[in-house]
């Protein structure tokens, strides 16, 4: 086992997919373990029955976007053992963890420190391309991918990224210093963001705009307004304002349990309004607004919660 510095890592590839254990990935998982990963390869490569084996056979955990931090806090050669300190749970204090290729992060001091800086250049289209120079394509990264400001002009800003400066469209990118974005339309934002997902199909474990699981759709629509989450719909359902069905209103968070509503919290929508629900539903399903009354987990509303105020 490889003794290596824990901190100051970066995720470096579009989006990785963090595994349960190094056992996990199977033979039609190689297009996300390399670097650069394929990860619309991987999707399109999958039957039914291939993205259903990730939720049954538990191999997958989470993933993470380009550029994200991780830290290291367990090193077995070709694999590391990670947590992911921006999406919050139970399972680790230090941020979810889970398994990924060494590969597919880089240490780069000089980025971390840029990083520190709260100017972040975050992507606002579902995807956009870097570019390595004005004339040359990078890879593609997705929604809510954050990388740090080192110089803008109308066209162009230039980011640090955990392979060096590189540049992104001004019009894909909102500049931020990440602060929460809380006040009386944020709930509808939410709501709007979201639908700009309509139609993507789940995916167990995702976290980005190549697919999404419910919760990650639930997390990734509030970190859209700078609002962070808990990554698991069992911990969003335990913190923030909890909200009587009388009051809802859009951007509220509808959870969902087993035994009509007494069990374990299994799954998470956006209130939509007008009785409505928009959510990232099942593997067989895509991003989709729904009436509640007659939804098949109807009975099994448990509780709903508000993080934008």
């Amino acid at each position: 086992m490889t003794q290596v510095k824990q901190t100051g890592w970066a995720v470096a590839t579009t989006v990785a997919t963090v595994w349960t254990a190094p056992e996990s990935p199977r033979t039609l998982d190689v297009h996300v373990l390399g670097n650069p990963s394929d990860i619309e390869g991987w999707i399109g490569s999958m039957s039914l029955d291939d993205k259903l084996e990730l939720h049954d056979r538990n191999l997958v955990q989470t993933q993470a976007l380009y550029g994200t931090p991780v830290e290291i806090l367990e090193d077995a050669d070709d694999w590391i053992r990670v947590a992911i300190p921006d999406q919050a749970s139970r399972k680790e204090s230090r941020g979810y963890p889970g398994w990924m290729p060494r590969r597919q992060v880089k240490e780069n001091t000089e980025y971390m420190a840029a990083l520190e800086k709260r100017r972040w250049a975050v992507v606002s289209r579902p995807k956009t391309r870097l570019y390595r120079d004005r004339y040359n394509q990078g890879i593609v990264l997705s929604f809510l991918t954050r990388l740090p400001v080192l110089a803008q002009d109308e066209e162009w800003i230039t980011v640090a990224t955990p392979d060096g400066p590189q540049l992104l469209w001004a019009d894909d990118v909102t500049v931020t210093d990440g602060s929460a974005r809380k006040d009386a339309e944020c709930g509808f934002r939410i709501l709007e963001t979201g639908k700009m997902f309509l139609g993507l199909p789940y995916l167990w474990g995702g976290m980005s705009s190549f697919g999404y699981d419910c919760s990650g759709f639930a997390y990734s629509m509030h970190k859209s307004q700078g609002i962070i989450i808990p990554r698991d719909a069992s911990d969003q359902a335990m913190y923030g304002k909890e909200i009587a069905p009388e009051d809802l209103a859009p951007g509220d968070l509808l959870f969902f349990a087993y035994e009509e509503g007494r069990g374990a919290v299994h799954h998470v929508g956006i209130y939509a309004g007008a009785g409505m629900m928009i959510h990232s539903p099942e593997t067989i399903s895509s991003v989709e607004i729904i009436p509640l009354r007659g939804y098949k987990y109807e009975n099994e509303h448990c509780i709903s919660r508000r993080y934008w105020e």
